[in-house]
């Protein structure tokens, strides 16, 4: 029932967006308590309610389009759930579906390109015309030119389809664990915040990957495009790291929790305390600063 009130929701303006971030948790839930075959009854059964109401109140085409929005993230949750049932680590369990939808979402990309639809360039046609609508005075207030600003946004798609998916993932992991613990299942959390650390060679990347960006000045080359997607993603990974260093510093010294949240709005209001909080992530990465605050 509830997959079929949020497929149907998709066609409510202003709710469809929060109706996407919740898709695939009734599934999963589904997925986890029931064997496979009664989930195959009980989605296939859903599919015909929604194909059957969506028909009477709208085209046909209608019903389709959400008929394949719903199988669109059914591998995701069924690698997930799948997963679940092995009690397998939380962090590998994101990893698995943050994965799985990124490589649905390329290969729409390519499917789309195949049948002669070029969704990159549909993008980029229609940031230019919302461009034009703006009045004259904020388009000449634009530093960069609007082609270049436009063309560097489509570079970004590999970016954008990670954050999608990566948080898309985390919600349905989130709602869906909290639900099914609820149920009776036991299923693994994240560690705390502050035990959080990321790999030590992802270091030497974000090095090497500040080093090639003084060099490549060709924006249109797919060296650029990589930089382009790679250091944002990584100043993130880095700024949740010191995030981590600072509520673990919090916890060894008995500070308030307040201090390391206060420390993340600012980061995130003014952009160079965003960037200086991401090099705190890579000192505690690559040098020993928890042991030290440990000995002290």
């Amino acid at each position: 029932m509830a997959t079929v009130v949020l497929l149907l929701s998709i066609l409510v303006p202003l709710v469809n967006s929060i109706t996407i971030c919740l898709l695939m948790v009734p599934l999963l839930v589904q997925y986890v308590k029931l064997d496979t075959k009664r989930f195959l009854l009980f989605y296939g059964i859903s599919l015909v309610a929604v194909y059957l109401v969506t028909s009477l109140l709208f085209m046909g085409w209608v019903a389709v389009l959400l008929i394949a929005i719903s199988l669109f993230f059914l591998p995701p949750v069924i690698q997930m759930g799948n997963m679940y049932k092995k009690r397998a680590p939380a962090r590998s369990v994101l990893t698995a579906g943050t994965v799985t939808l990124i490589a649905e979402l390329l290969l729409s990309l390519i499917v789309s390109y195949a049948f002669g639809l070029n969704l990159i360039d549909k993008m980029k046609q229609f940031m230019l015309e919302s461009i034009q609508t703006l009045p004259v005075q904020m388009q000449n207030a634009l530093v960069v030119d609007k082609d270049l600003l436009v063309q560097i946004a489509s570079q970004l798609v590999p970016l954008y389809m990670i954050g999608f998916s990566f948080f898309l993932v985390l919600i349905t992991h989130w709602l869906s664990r909290k639900l099914l613990n609820r149920s009776g299942e036991k299923i693994p959390g994240l560690k705390p915040i502050r035990e959080w650390k990321l790999h030590r060679s992802l270091v030497w990347y974000y090095v090497i990957a500040l080093f090639m960006e003084m060099l490549v000045k060709d924006t249109s080359s797919i060296l650029f495009t990589m930089l382009l997607n790679l250091l944002p993603l990584l100043t993130f990974l880095f700024a949740v790291q010191a995030i981590s260093f600072l509520f673990f510093v919090a916890h060894i010294k008995g500070w308030n929790r307040a201090l390391p949240i206060v420390a993340i709005v600012i980061s995130l209001v003014f952009a160079p305390a965003y960037f200086i909080l991401s090099l705190l992530g890579v000192f505690d990465v690559a040098f020993p600063l928890r042991e030290r605050v440990t000995r002290k």
